[in-house]
């Protein structure tokens, strides 16, 4: 890296004043060399579930909730981390046992989704927090902004999908007795 960075230096110093600067052949290897894992890694995220997204109420088609999909050992989780004004439902009343009558923010509602490709993962839960009920679940990116999330019950043709989309803004502030 020190060569790197003396070449870039002594090609810079070595040109004339009056001269435009322009890039040789082996400055754009080396731009392209430090330029090209920053850019793969730029891509990758934007091909990857992990993130926020903003869920719907299907019936109503308002925005309910922002939901933050994180990677754990490998395995995709989904936790509520905000409801919107919007949300009819915001205790697990169907829920058992711990989760029962416990707040839905903060709670994980999907675990261990595991990858099958680079757009599709399954094999993991889904927990409706109306009924108490838990699914199987498959998710996939439609496009970088919108995610299918798949519920079923046994299998995959009974059960249904919704689409959530990427929230578009980094923050989603999290809801407090002050708000």
């Amino acid at each position: 890296m020190i060569h790197l960075l003396n070449w870039i230096k002594n090609n810079i110093n070595n040109r004339n004043a009056d001269q435009d600067f322009t890039f040789n052949r082996p400055m754009k290897k080396c731009l392209f060399i430090v330029l090209l894992p920053v850019l793969t890694a730029l891509y990758m995220q934007a091909q990857s579930p992990v993130g926020t997204w903003v869920t719907i109420d299907d019936k109503r088609n308002v925005n309910i909730a922002h939901v933050e999909i994180f990677k754990k050992d490998g395995k995709l989780h989904g936790k509520v981390i905000r409801l919107l004004p919007e949300a009819r439902t915001r205790t697990c009343s169907g829920c058992s046992g711990d989760l029962k009558g416990k707040s839905i923010e903060g709670m994980t509602m999907i675990w261990d989704v595991q990858p099958e490709d680079d757009k599709y993962w399954s094999g993991g839960k889904l927990l409706d927090p109306n009924s108490g009920r838990k699914y199987d679940c498959s998710i996939w990116l439609d496009s970088d902004d919108t995610l299918k999330v798949r519920a079923s019950f046994g299998i995959s043709l009974l059960g249904r999908t919704q689409t959530w989309n990427r929230l578009k803004s980094s923050k989603s502030v999290r809801l407090t007795a002050d708000n």
